[in-house]
């Protein structure tokens, strides 16, 4: 699995400025974070007359053999717990904050990495004010009251679900880059000094954020309570990783922390846990939408894969495992399949600090809804 060179400067730009705040908001900013009284706009939420998060999942299965079936999962009638979303970077608004209109590309992020969770927990999804594609490109990204004010959005909307939606209920926390950022960030700031709201977590995947731990460590870098998942029966803890096809480059995006120290002085290294390691020996369960993204990451990401259904799945192609060197902590993904068998390879014309960042979710999103299954059922024992 290789990554062409991009020369869309802006993109890599922008990338990298996420990881700078991927944390979320910077102590002094935190401070100046101020309370939102604006209801908060859903992109899903159950009812909504228009849920991208209930979209068809409707997927046709290129098994190694060369056969091709087609699964017809529906989301459940009843899930036992929550699900918490926040996306990355897609909007292409021409301004610093995105405003809060649901445009195409925040559809199509819905439907490709939240939708599949439908399965397992009821999905909401804020439309927050986040740093758009232009900003963080530009001289948006260095703004601390730009950032202050994408996290206030996310942080008005989940004490929204909180007074509004949640009655008590899990809650499985999901980002991805940017979102990520936001959710390690309100994780550090309202879940992990409360027991009680710590308790109501069913876990978090937080992918392609960069969450750091103390070296050979579970927990004490972002968080100090809330620890790296360790098997499918565990609750309360982090799923975190970045994709890479091979060993990051020195100038790598994702996999290598950007802060100093933790506590005490210790040094901090990226954590990695495997999505597949829990079942399956590492075996990746890989699901893409047969639609073009639209925008800006659409045109970087390449063209999608041709089926009849708006889902496909390439079992048993690709593996995964945890690996560290050169600095870097990563989640390694191999093609392991049968030199015959029907295969997708992601693609994107980026150059290959990005790794496989643009396939974080998707690659695994197979496991990852599993992993999810397996904590709700285990938090509601």
């Amino acid at each position: 699995m290789t990554r062409g060179r991009d020369s869309r400067a802006c993109i890599v730009v922008a990338c990298a400025a996420v990881l700078a705040s991927a944390h979320g908001v910077s102590g002094s900013a935190r401070a100046a974070v101020p309370e939102q009284a604006t209801p908060t706009v859903w992109l899903c939420r159950p009812g909504l007359a228009h849920n991208p998060c209930e979209s068809s999942l409707a997927t046709t299965v290129f098994d190694p053999n060369g056969k091709t079936t087609v699964q017809r999962a529906k989301p459940a009638q009843s899930p036992p717990v929550d699900c918490f979303y926040v996306y990355p970077t897609v909007s292409a608004q021409p301004t610093v904050n995105a405003n809060l209109a649901i445009d195409p590309e925040l559809v199509a992020v819905a439907e490709n990495q939240a939708a599949r969770f439908s399965q397992v927990c009821r999905v909401y999804a804020p439309v927050y004010p986040q740093l758009t594609l232009s900003a963080i490109g530009g001289s948006g990204a260095a703004n601390p009251q730009a950032r202050v004010t994408a996290y206030t959005g996310v942080l008005s909307a989940w004490k929204e679900y909180l007074q509004k939606y949640n009655k008590g209920r899990g809650v499985v926390f999901i980002g991805h880059s940017q979102g990520a950022g936001m959710l390690i960030q309100l994780l550090k700031s309202e879940i992990d000094p409360d027991p009680k709201l710590r308790q109501r977590t069913v876990s978090a995947l937080l992918l392609g954020g960069n969450v750091t731990v103390p070296e050979g460590q579970l927990v004490g870098g972002d968080f100090q309570n809330i620890p790296a998942c360790q098997s499918a029966a565990e609750t309360h803890c982090v799923i975190a990783y970045s994709t890479y096809a091979q060993q990051p480059p020195p100038d790598g995006l994702f996999g290598r922390t950007r802060v100093g120290a933790g506590p005490n002085g210790t040094n901090l290294q990226v954590l990695c846990v495997n999505p597949a390691a829990f079942k399956g020996a590492g075996l990746l369960q890989p699901f893409f939408r047969t639609t073009p993204f639209p925008g800006p990451i659409g045109a970087a990401a390449g063209p999608p894969p041709t089926a009849s259904t708006p889902w496909v799945e390439y079992p048993r192609l690709y593996r995964a495992q945890c690996q560290q060197g050169g600095g870097f902590t990563w989640l390694q993904v191999s093609d392991v399949g049968a030199p015959g068998a029907p295969r997708y390879t992601p693609r994107a014309s980026l150059p290959p600090n990005w790794g496989l960042h643009l396939g974080d979710v998707n690659l695994a999103l197979g496991n990852l809804v599993d992993d999810v299954r397996h904590e709700a059922a285990a938090y509601r024992k």
